[in-house]
């Protein structure tokens, strides 16, 4: 009765889903594109190629997460296609720069029963791979009939997450429930799964820490460091709307634009989370006094240049190899935090702010073996940042740690890779 009502649900909102669709293209055109997947209307031939393994990574971070995993999964079944379902275009682009050609792409359709049956019979996967925590009842009842093993890996969820979840218990627990199993990020992940009516909880560890830095990542931070001379340089990582007229505020306060107040002209790098905010950074920044530069530009920063903003895809661990320091954005104000690992990867000293409910065992534990450091807010940030990028040895120190603190918890994909062949026999 609970997955019926629900059901209806979907189905009355379904108009409301095509104006977000149109309201949200005004500011990301993206959104206009391949409609038909979303109702699971499909070619002919993008059905019929072999056996399939399919991910489902809702957006940037999930698809970002499953680069390890796809790699074991094209080692171990090397005559499978692999297909990606996203929820949002930035997630679709994501994937684009990350995999090419060497995966299939579409968007997964809403959660009606026929969409969703329509969609696996059309792809016919020979299983399913949930990233992070993507509930969707009616696929996962799909699976279900059409006997598709559905894994939930790489499971996190926070504690607000898990009190909308049980807001509609007898819902929630009858998909996780179905799920053939679950590899969770941490025991307290695992916990509150359980709670909730979750079976076949593994913990397998955070994929995110088995990631890779690209050569060619590496190669362009190196390039993007020359870019700017001599000059120190922090990046503000994925920052949320409201959060850069904070640090921009805050930067300038300090002393003058750049923090120029101690004789040296750091450099401000803004990588904005979402892509259609990229020019309403930039005019923020310029409205706020700053000179301003843009990577799309790709020219050597200017001695005069106040603030960079990344305006591209793709190239985040560039922007973290090149960086002194690194603030994560997401946690200065109530977003939750975006993910810190990359950065510790880098050997990027880390800066994280009070909100970090989505990365809350991996903050806590990089603070710990010193990392990372904590701020309160904009004042804070600012106040350490300028500290540590007068103290060489101090920012060496943290690089150091953040590397040997990702090393640490490696093994996530072999964990999930072992999960699956259990659940897939």
């Amino acid at each position: 009765m609970a997955r019926f009502l629900y059901s209806l649900a979907i189905l009355a909102l379904l108009p409301w889903a095509v104006a977000h669709l149109l309201w949200r293209a005004r500011r990301q055109p993206e959104y206009l594109h391949h409609w038909g997947e979303r109702f699971a209307r499909y070619g002919a031939a993008s059905g019929s190629a072999g056996p399939t393994i399919w991910l489902h990574a809702v957006s940037v971070g999930e698809t970002r997460a499953a680069l390890p995993l796809v790699a074991a999964l094209r080692e171990t079944y090397p005559d499978h296609r692999i297909l990606f379902t996203h929820m949002t275009p930035t997630g679709r682009a994501t994937s684009e720069a990350l995999f090419g050609d060497s995966v299939e792409r579409i968007y997964l359709p809403y959660d009606t029963p026929r969409g969703m049956r329509r969609f696996l019979r059309h792809f016919r996967p020979r299983l399913g791979l949930i990233m992070e925590t993507e509930l969707w009842p009616n696929l996962v009842a799909a699976c279900r009939e059409e006997s598709v093993p559905l894994l939930l890996v790489n499971a996190r969820l926070s504690d607000r997450s898990a009190r909308r979840y049980a807001q509609f218990a007898a819902l929630t627990r009858e998909a996780l429930g179905s799920l053939s199993a679950i590899g969770a990020q941490s025991n307290a992940d695992g916990g509150r799964l359980e709670a909730l009516g979750a079976r076949h909880v593994t913990v397998t560890g955070n994929l995110k820490f088995d990631i890779t830095v690209p050569a060619q990542q590496l190669e362009l931070g190196a390039e993007l460091r020359l870019r700017r001379g001599s000059r120190k340089a922090w990046l503000a990582a994925s920052t949320r709307e409201g959060e850069e007229a904070l640090i921009l505020r805050a930067w300038r306060q300090l002393g003058s634009a750049g923090g120029r107040s101690d004789g040296t002209p750091a450099l401000l790098v803004i990588v904005p989370r979402h892509p259609q905010r990229f020019g309403d950074v930039a005019k923020l920044a310029r409205e706020s006094g700053y000179r301003v530069q843009l990577r799309s530009e790709n020219t050597v920063v200017a001695g005069d240049t106040d603030v960079l903003v990344g305006d591209s895809m793709g190239e985040m661990f560039a922007y973290y190899v090149s960086a002194d320091l690194a603030f994560i954005g997401g946690s200065l104000l109530d977003f939750g935090s975006q993910n810190l690992i990359e950065a510790a990867a880098c050997g990027t000293p880390i800066l994280i702010g009070p909100s970090t409910r989505n990365f809350a065992d991996a903050a806590r534990a990089a603070v710990t073996c010193g990392a990372a450091r904590t701020i309160v807010d904009a004042d804070d940030l600012v106040g350490q940042v300028k500290d540590l990028l007068a103290d060489d040895a101090a920012l060496q120190a943290m690089g150091s740690a953040g590397r040997r603190f990702a090393e640490r918890h490696r093994g996530a994909t072999a964990r999930t890779m072992d999960l699956l062949s259990r659940a897939s026999r």
